[in-house]
């Protein structure tokens, strides 16, 4: 990277006709490790209005292999629906697979937790933090695409307070309790009580 090569830099744009509806997707690139992440745009906006988005970081079983041992893909199923009722709307769609600790470590803690590790302990069994997760360059995704006010579909504060430090005005939280399966119930309780999200403790039981 020269150094008048800006870190993060908006590539291309494209029409994406989804089941859900028709999308933009707009492609960027994190030019400090080659990384590359996309945004879905749906709708149109004042530069002023509150937007809904959604923040999902890449998983490859739930998202494309239909894993019902997160819930994943189900909340990126709820987001893009909740997305077009509204009218408008973005998902960044980051490539941070497994909390940023890549798809084959990912593997290797599941093969940890079938072993009786919680998600929480295997990463740190393997010599990683719980989350790696970098959020950085959202508010740049934001900014490309006029966002300024944001409705934000996540159980997770750490995302939140992540992405207010970076200057992204939160106006509200909606929850995305989407996807509790028997399959995933432990690997939800974990994330509630080690990391902090926000479930309905009913749907958990």
């Amino acid at each position: 990277m020269t150094s008048n090569t800006p870190k993060f830099e908006f590539i291309s744009q494209a029409k994406l006709p989804t089941r859900y509806g028709d999308f933009t997707i707009h492609g960027f690139i994190d030019h400090s490790n080659g990384q590359e992440h996309v945004a879905l745009s749906y709708g149109n906006w004042d530069p002023i209005a509150t937007v809904p988005i959604r923040v999902h970081s890449e998983c490859l079983t739930g998202d494309a292999l239909f894993s019902t041992r997160c819930d994943c893909g189900f909340q990126l199923e709820r987001a893009l629906e909740n997305i077009v009722e509204h009218g408008y709307g973005v998902l960044l769609y980051l490539r941070q697979e497994g909390r940023g600790i890549g798809l084959l470590n990912k593997i290797r803690a599941y093969n940890l937790q079938d072993q009786g590790y919680d998600t929480v302990e295997a990463n740190e069994h393997l010599g990683f933090d719980a989350d790696l997760r970098d959020y950085a360059i959202c508010k740049v995704m934001l900014d490309t695409l006029y966002v300024s006010n944001v409705e934000i579909m996540t159980n997770n504060p750490q995302k939140i307070q992540a992405l207010t430090d970076l200057g992204v005005n939160i106006i509200s939280r909606r929850p995305i309790d989407h996807g509790i399966t028997e399959d995933n119930k432990v690997y939800l309780r974990t994330k509630t009580t080690k990391l902090g999200h926000k479930f309905n403790p009913d749907s958990l039981k």
